[in-house]
Parts: C-alpha cells; sequence; structure tokens
C-alpha cells in the first residue's frame, strides 16, 4: 500500500464526517477505528514495541476510572471524587474470578500505587490482563487528575 495524501485524508473524513450528521442521522454513539501499519516490522518477532498517544481531545468523557492504592493514594483519590479500593478490598476478592471480572466490567481503567502494583497478580489474579485493564503506575509526586486525564 502506497502513502496516502493528507488532503485527499481530509476531504474523506469531511465527506464521511457530513453524510453522519447530514444525511443519515443515527440514534447513537459512532465510533471510528484507526489502524496502522508499519513497514518492515514484524509483529510475530519483535514485540517489544509498546507505547502510548495522547489525543487533542478526550477519547471517553465520562470514562469510569478507579485507583488500586495504599492508604495515601486512596485518600487523594476520594479527595478528587474519584473511586479507590485498597489492598484489603483486593485481598477479600480472594482471587475470585466472577468479582475480578465484575470489578474489571464496572471501571473503564485503573490506577494503581508504585506499591500495589507488584501485588495486583497475586492478590486479584490474571482478571485484569485478561479484561485488558492492567492498571497504570502513579507514583507518590504525581498528580492523579493528570494520569486520568492521560
Amino acid at each position: 500500500m502506497s502513502k496516502l495524501p493528507a488532503e485527499h485524508l481530509r476531504k474523506s473524513i469531511e465527506g464521511i464526517l457530513d453524510y453522519s450528521h447530514n444525511v443519515k442521522k443515527r440514534n447513537f454513539l459512532e465510533t471510528v477505528e484507526l489502524q496502522i501499519v508499519l513497514k518492515n516490522y514484524d509483529t510475530q518477532k519483535d514485540k517489544r514495541f509498546n507505547g502510548s498517544v495522547r489525543l487533542p481531545h478526550l477519547v471517553r468523557p465520562k470514562a469510569q476510572v478507579c485507583v488500586l492504592g495504599d492508604q495515601y493514594h486512596c485518600d487523594e483519590a476520594e479527595k478528587l471524587g474519584i473511586e479507590s479500593r485498597t489492598v484489603d478490598f483486593m485481598k477479600s476478592l480472594n482471587k475470585n474470578k466472577k468479582l475480578v471480572k465484575k470489578l474489571a466490567n464496572k471501571f473503564d481503567a485503573f490506577l494503581a500505587s508504585e506499591s500495589v502494583l507488584k501485588q495486583i497478580p497475586r492478590l486479584l489474579g490474571p482478571g485484569l490482563s485478561k479484561a485488558g485493564k492492567f492498571p497504570t503506575m502513579i507514583t507518590r509526586n504525581e498528580d492523579i487528575l493528570e494520569k486520568v486525564k492521560e
């Protein structure tokens, strides 16, 4: 596949948006999927490719985020109005697959304290990883609200 001219791409996207807004109005939120192909890169051989891109607009403005943390981060999250779970709560789940899956389905993303992050696979099992929601690490000097916006 050859390179796609930027102007042609813009016109195509504007056409799609115009059709979506004016011609065929739908009663649900439409999404767009973007696939990127990297030349000369074999995903089967080299699995070290990992990264994130900060988008200019919020993808999910009402995303539910949960902080799995020590007492310090749980208190900070409560002040900001973000739900949080302590280590004691995670121990009470006792690797119960149904309860971990229910927790994973309730939230869109998870943040975890540096000290708690290492314990999560032992406390919750593979449930969060299977759901693709393994927590992002937060340290004491990072702002929780900034991490939520990312």
